[in-house]
């Protein structure tokens, strides 16, 4: 560990629309009084209508929200012991963009197959990702490898309360075992 490390934790939650990120969030975020922010919320406007529209955002889109989520967790690390941040973080750059310059940062992975996100998505009201930009998600999804040591698989298919269960058992471990928090990657 570098000296300037703080001792406050961010988890981001990633995966595709639909993995049940933000409930989860929600949940642990209640269970343990930490911080939770929705990346969604740091979207551009430009970015919220072309998702609206039923477009997909390319890498040039997603910069400007990169870097806004970036400076939101290293404002999160300095105020809070634990934080939450929703993020999709799908591709290895974005989630390398995210850990520039912050300490104390791990990625939750909400893994789960097409068709049970699918079925969630189709399930959904009043959100403005549409179920068939699903199928442009995963072919945009680089998962997490050995090599991205800050990154954690929780397992979607159980029931809500079960996965938020899963969770927090995985920060609790984290927290308590900062020899397993990899370095800053520059």
């Amino acid at each position: 560990m570098s000296d300037t490390q703080q001792p406050n934790h961010v988890f981001v939650l990633m995966g595709v629309s639909g993995s049940g990120k933000s409930a989860v969030a929600s949940g642990v975020a209640h269970e343990l009084g930490a911080a939770f922010l929705d990346g969604d919320f740091l979207h551009p406007r430009t970015n919220i209508t072309k998702m609206a529209q039923g477009h997909a955002l390319n890498d040039e889109d997603r910069q400007p929200w990169l870097q806004a989520l970036n400076n939101a967790i290293f404002a999160m690390q300095r105020t809070n012991p634990i934080s939450l941040l929703v993020c999709s973080a799908l591709k290895k750059s974005y989630r390398d963009r995210l850990r520039d310059g912050n300490t104390n940062l791990s990625f939750l992975y909400m893994k789960g197959e097409f068709d049970l996100i699918e079925s969630r998505l189709k399930a959904r009201k009043g959100h403005f990702f549409k179920p068939q930009m699903l199928i442009s998600q995963f072919e945009t999804l680089e998962e997490p490898t050995r090599d991205e040591k800050d990154v954690h698989h929780i397992d979607i298919k159980p029931v809500l309360d079960e996965v938020i269960k899963n969770t927090l058992q995985l920060i609790e471990f984290t927290i308590n075992n900062p020899e397993h928090i990899s370095e800053v990657h520059q």
